[in-house]
């Protein structure tokens, strides 16, 4: 094939096909009711942006491209099979991880190449590199930071010290500083290997002091970085098509980013330095000496049985118990009995964005039923009950009654105001926040004491049970 045939007229139009799947992608991702037709339509433009990037003409062996195509699908089939749906935060911060390995390696290459067998590099050829390959490799490890506190492998609580914020400035001003210098003197090399550690310490030391219940704000924000990185790649190797992707996964993840810190009220600054998660001290006295109200699943049953409205707000507890089709089933009893069941989800509910989303969504609970935050809170008064499961922070009152509390400010579910509150949790212990959760001690509060699932199913028992009375 001609070249410049190729290069001057298929390879662009391939290339604004895959940017228009990757834009339509977005918008479609923005509904559950049109996500699968998203997910259909970014996986076939970035099947497109692959091919046309494989018959680039610089592309003079495709050995190794197959070796490591095949090594990827033996790899990435069995994971995406195997992990379960509760594990989506930890497979998604991954797939930050390698990806952002990807492009940092890639630019270490072309760094590397240009000085060896090229004339020299140029200082915007070299800003370039620096950016990717500094995201590229602080995501890396950030990113396999945050799988081990979503896996549990690593403390979930934030690890912190005297004078840690000084110190992470400090590298990363280090590694900015090392990066500007080889901006300026490429030819000293030396000092690369140099940048390259600094960028991965800054990485770890990044996500050390940043607690679980932060972990939704992180993974936006690295896909962000990861992102960026994939533009500046971009740049450096003068293709279009990653400058249009990277940019939109970055801005996507920003956007993302900035709308889960506003759901928490939060700044990025106290996110990523503020080591929100600590066991906090409580006003209340301690959680043991004040008494709660608790109830048997037939209890529950009958509850839920005479009520007009239930309203269900979801948690990472009920990802944990995998509660969702035990849940579903629940909903169509009582539906079947005359109660309007609706689902509530908290943007930041879970351990990132849209969890409580895919849970629901892989149960088959109808989209129409499922309520954002700020929809369904003027209805919380009306309603007979709110069925909390597996959620604390998000529904805890403290937020809007406690100046002083940690999650002073945060925009909650508004689940007190309902007539009667019932929580299906393990215990009293508090939730990634560190602190106690008013909402269990209040007058209308029922606590229901069990695994998600099987507190659920033994409602469930029940409600059959009196379907045949």
């Amino acid at each position: 094939m001609n070249n410049a045939l190729l290069n001057d007229t298929i390879l662009p139009i391939v290339y604004m096909l895959a940017a228009a799947g990757f834009i339509m992608a977005i918008k479609w991702l923005n509904s559950p009711a049109t996500a699968r037709r998203g997910v259909v339509v970014g996986e076939i433009g970035m099947l497109l942006a692959v091919v046309g990037t494989l018959l680039r003409f610089d592309v003079v062996s495709y050995q190794w491209i197959f070796v490591a195509f095949f090594l990827g699908t033996a790899i990435g089939i069995p994971i995406a099979y195997i992990m379960p749906m509760t594990a989506v935060p930890q497979r998604t911060a991954f797939s930050h991880a390698c990806g952002a390995l990807a492009s940092a390696l890639i630019g270490t290459a072309e760094y590397y190449k240009g000085i060896h067998q090229g004339p020299t590099v140029t200082s915007v050829e070299m800003t370039a590199l620096i950016i990717e390959t500094l995201l590229g490799f602080l995501t890396f490890t950030a990113s396999l930071m945050a799988f081990g506190k979503l896996q549990e492998v690593l403390p979930q609580r934030p690890i912190t010290y005297k004078g840690q914020n000084f110190l992470n400035l400090g590298v990363f001003a280090a590694a900015a500083g090392t990066g500007i210098a080889l901006i300026v003197a490429p030819q000293q090399t030396f000092l690369f290997p140099i940048f390259v550690l600094l960028s991965l310490l800054f990485g770890v030391l990044l996500i050390i002091p940043i607690g679980g219940a932060d972990m939704p704000t992180v993974i936006a924000l690295l896909n962000s970085y990861a992102g960026l990185s994939a533009a500046a790649m971009g740049f450096v190797l003068n293709n279009k098509m990653l400058i249009v992707a990277g940019a939109l996964d970055g801005s996507s993840g920003f956007i993302l980013a900035v709308i889960m810190c506003r759901a928490m009220n939060r700044s990025f600054g106290n996110v990523l330095f503020g080591a929100f998660g600590q066991l906090q001290t409580t006003t209340g006295g301690k959680a043991g000496d004040r008494p709660v109200r608790s109830a048997s699943p037939e209890e529950a049953a009958q509850i839920l049985e005479a009520a007009r409205t239930v309203i269900v707000i979801p948690g990472y507890g009920m990802a944990v118990a995998q509660a969702q089709h035990k849940l579903k089933e629940m909903s169509e009893l009582l539906a079947k009995r005359g109660v309007n069941v609706e689902f509530a989800i908290h943007p930041v509910a879970g351990r990132m964005p849209g969890h409580m989303n895919v849970l629901l969504a892989e149960a088959d609970v109808p989209y129409d039923k499922l309520r954002e935050m700020d929809d369904i809170n003027p209805e919380m008064p009306m309603a007979d009950v709110a069925l909390i499961i597996g959620a604390n922070d998000v529904v805890n009152p403290g937020a809007e009654t406690d100046p002083k509390s940690p999650i002073a400010g945060m925009p909650i579910i508004q689940a007190y105001k309902a007539h009667t509150v019932m929580v299906i949790k393990r215990s009293m212990n508090p939730g990634f926040a560190g602190i106690d959760n008013e909402l269990y001690y209040m007058p209308n509060t029922i606590m229901l004491f069990g695994d998600a699932k099987a507190f659920v199913s033994s409602i469930v028992k029940e409600l059959g049970a009196l379907a045949r009375v």
